[in-house]
Order: structure tokens, then sequence, then C-alpha cells
């Protein structure tokens, strides 16, 4: 959540850096989209309309190859309903951020029967880190680009980031940098290279921490009502035991006269739907010794 959240925000504020890496073109009558797209809700990462191309790039992030559904499928219904609601060419590209040896980072396309639907991937660990050197939106996903020095590549991002002139947007940058950098650096090289006054400052992370806490409030309120719906099913279930225990109890005791505690104890054990059973043959009982006999039977 917090990388995506970090990626989407700088697709939003620096959509032309992408644009110009990822199309190698320039564009400036962009239009960023509802990520929510039509019919059962889904969310993408980010979608930008490039207006005089009559062109929607569509990005996901992925710091993990598993997804469920599988990626595949979920950008063929992407690309679906962006096609449905826009009718225009939609360019698609998958950038897995965290390296790794799954086969699943070099799938691009979804097969089946009579379908096939294809899009771009990228490794960001296999991409020269220069030309996001050269963009402030894409300064923080350098750090984790192709090179054979990591912390040379991490100090040079931090030279170009405290480069940038407008105080607030360094700031930004700073944070969506230390952020990335995360999943491939220590929190102690990071702090070395990068201001961490910077989080507790910036607006981008606050955001990012309050809907963090957010979605850990929902999802401790969802957890809560399933659980209450299971302890309501779980009580419901006691009740009706304990009722059946009592009307069992019950005709037992006009059928044989008293329980001894012994086999009183014994029907304190049993479940309800042993119980229901018991009330059914209850009836054929002539003594105790019968009912110890089935007790017996059901526990052997």
């Amino acid at each position: 959540m917090t990388y995506d959240n970090t990626l989407k925000y700088l697709v939003e504020e620096y959509p032309e850096d992408f644009i110009r890496y990822l199309l190698a073109s320039e564009a400036t009558d962009i239009q960023i989209l509802k990520t929510e797209l039509n019919q059962e809700p889904i969310r993408a990462d980010s979608v930008t309309f490039l207006q005089t191309a009559n062109q929607i790039l569509h990005l996901e992030f992925q710091t993990l190859p598993a997804s469920t559904p599988p990626l595949p499928l979920r950008m063929l219904d992407y690309w679906v309903r962006l096609y449905r609601q826009y009718n225009c060419d939609i360019e698609q590209i998958v950038i897995f951020l965290k390296p790794t040896t799954s086969e699943a980072v070099f799938i691009d396309q979804f097969t089946a029967r009579n379908t096939s639907h294809r899009y771009r991937v990228i490794r960001i660990w296999e991409q020269d880190p220069e030309p996001l050197l050269l963009s402030p939106g894409l300064l923080p996903l350098a750090t984790l680009a192709r090179t054979d020095s990591p912390q040379s590549l991490l100090q040079q991002v931090a030279v170009q980031v405290s480069m940038i002139e407008e105080e607030a947007t360094k700031q930004t940058i700073s944070v969506c940098t230390q952020l990335l950098a995360g999943l491939v650096f220590e929190p102690e090289l990071i702090r070395q290279f990068l201001r961490r006054e910077d989080m507790r400052e910036s607006a981008i992370y606050q955001e990012i921490l309050e809907e963090g806490l957010q979605e850990g409030r929902q999802q401790g309120i969802e957890q809560g009502i399933e659980q209450g719906i299971e302890q309501g099913i779980e009580q419901g279930i006691e009740q009706g035991r304990q009722s059946e225990l009592r009307l069992v109890i019950r005709l037992l005791t006009r059928r044989l006269g008293s329980i001894n505690s012994q086999l009183q104890s014994r029907l304190q054990e049993l479940s309800l739907a042993q119980l229901e059973n018991l009330g059914e043959v209850l009836l054929d009982f002539a003594s105790e010794a019968d009912l110890m006999n089935w007790l017996n039977t059901i526990e052997s």
C-alpha cells in the first residue's frame, strides 16, 4: 500500500515525466482520469489521458509478482473496462519494483482459448538509472534501477534531490525516495544520504500514514463484525443446545425417574445433533442401563 500510494502520487504530480520516460514523447495536454473503473468497481494504479494523441497510459506498480486474480487477467480486465469507457488507444505498462527471479515478472500477456491480450512489462532493476535521474518525478524510482554500486546510486539520487530548488517539492521527493528506497536498502543507509526529518514534515507521508491508519481501522471494524457474527452464531447454537438438553433431561426423568449426576455430566457434553438423536430414541429406554449403553455407543 505504501509503495502504491507513493507512486500514484508521483504519477499524478509529474505525469509529463512518466510519459516522457515510458512513451518517449512530450505531452502537455493531459488529464488524470479516475482510477476506479465502471462495472463492479476495481481500482487501477494510474490512468492518464493524453488528449492530443487520444491515448490512455495505464500503469500498474507491483512490489511482488503474486496477485489475486492473476496479473495478466487483471490487465485484460482493466483494458476492457478502459476501452469500453473511453474507446481510444490504451498503452498498458506493468512496472515491477522489487528484484525477483520469479517467472511471473516475465509474463507480458493473457492467453486463453480465442483470447490474447498483451501489455508491456518493465523490471525496474534492469533499467538504466540515467533517464530516471533527469526528472524529479522519476528520482525515487532511480533508487531501484540497475547498478553495480547500489550505495553510489543512492548517493547520486540524494544529490539530485538536494538540488531541487523549491523546498516543498524537495521535501516531497525526498520522502518518496526514502519510501521506495526502503524496498532494497537498509534504513540506516538511507538515513546517511536523506533527511529523516522530511518524513514527519511531509504532507504526502502524513497522507499515506493516515490512509494506512484508516485501512487498519476499517480492517479492524470488518474483523470485529465478522467475529461478532461468528460469536452470535456460536451463541445461538449453544443456546439451542442448552434448550435441547433441558428438554431431553425432562423426558428422561419422566421415562426413567431421576438421572444420577454422573450420567447428567455425560449428557452435558453432548452436541446439539447428539441431543436431538437422543430425543428420538429415549422413548425406547427402559432403564438407566439403556441410556448408559447408548452413551457408550456414541462415545466409542
